[in-house]
């Protein structure tokens, strides 16, 4: 199975987003013909006040069902009604209360819903430059550990900050994951230094491929005030290679999931039989 992983440059102009978002799953699918196309994290509004993020989130309609969901969520379902392909949509923001949450959703190719994931670790950190994160200010926190099947093969799903807590991924290797998702709008300052080994930590850890989808570039939070993003997107096999990578600037980078591959690594190191603690 052929996967793409798409880098954007998001702001928190939903439409302007939804459009970049547009041409380049159109071009990256046009030239790679992926199976399963994958966005990044907060790709429909990434920066901007509180006010914008609600503004820009959607209330989700119910798992399985045809009721129609916001614009996004009806992008990403024609996108993949349309190329007969698997669309896994990042990660947007759900609407729910008072808070929202940070969400993934993957389409099979029919328009159907087969996963939803609401990332379970929340960005509350200060990076090395002195710049503050909240992200329960705005978020809570999800509390499942979700998995689907795309072409028979299971297919596991995070987000961004998740990447540095290796339990999440145990728990998706045990529940059959072969493949995991990971989009990420990871800042420049943490990940220069820890974007690249975290996924090929987690890679090795789990003898999962991982698909990461990232955001690059600069936007602007309450204020004005300037962020980096990393960028970066990339796909990494179960020994810790990297198979494919995006440079700076939006694009994408595309790679073949290689079920024997996996076969291998797991019966010639058989790491998860051989585990005493956890």
């Amino acid at each position: 199975m052929r996967v793409s992983v798409v880098q954007m440059n998001p702001g928190h102009d939903k439409a302007q987003n939804l459009a970049q978002a547009r041409c380049l799953i159109a071009d990256a699918h046009a030239a790679d013909g992926a199976r399963l196309l994958s966005l990044p994290e907060m790709w429909t509004c990434l920066g901007g006040d509180r006010a914008s993020k609600f503004a820009a989130a959607e209330e989700l309609p119910t798992p399985g069902g045809e009721a129609q969901g916001g614009e996004a969520y009806e992008f990403l379902r024609g996108v993949a009604r349309e190329r007969r392909v698997y669309v896994h949509g990042g990660s947007i923001a759900e609407r729910a209360g008072e808070k929202l949450f940070n969400t993934t959703l993957l389409f099979a190719p029919d328009g159907r819903e087969i996963a939803r994931y609401r990332k379970i670790h929340l960005f509350d950190i200060v990076t090395p430059d002195g710049t503050g994160y909240c992200e329960s200010d705005t978020f809570a926190g999800g509390d499942e550990v979700v998995t689907c099947e795309v072409d028979g093969m299971r297919v596991g799903c995070a987000i961004c900050y998740d990447i540095r807590f290796p339990e999440l991924f145990l728990a998706l290797r045990r529940a059959g994951a072969e493949l995991i998702l990971l989009p990420a709008a990871f800042t420049r300052e943490t990940g220069k230094d820890h974007w690249l080994p975290l996924l090929r930590a987690r890679a090795i850890e789990t003898q999962c491929w991982f698909a990461a989808a990232a955001t690059w570039g600069r936007h602007s939070e309450a204020g004005g005030e300037p962020r980096f993003t990393y960028g970066h997107s990339l796909v990494c096999d179960p020994w810790g290679h990297v198979v494919a990578m995006a440079s700076d600037g939006t694009g994408w980078a595309s790679a073949r999931i290689d079920p024997a591959l996996t076969a291998r690594v797991r019966r010639d190191m058989p790491v998860l039989d051989h585990r005493r603690l956890a």
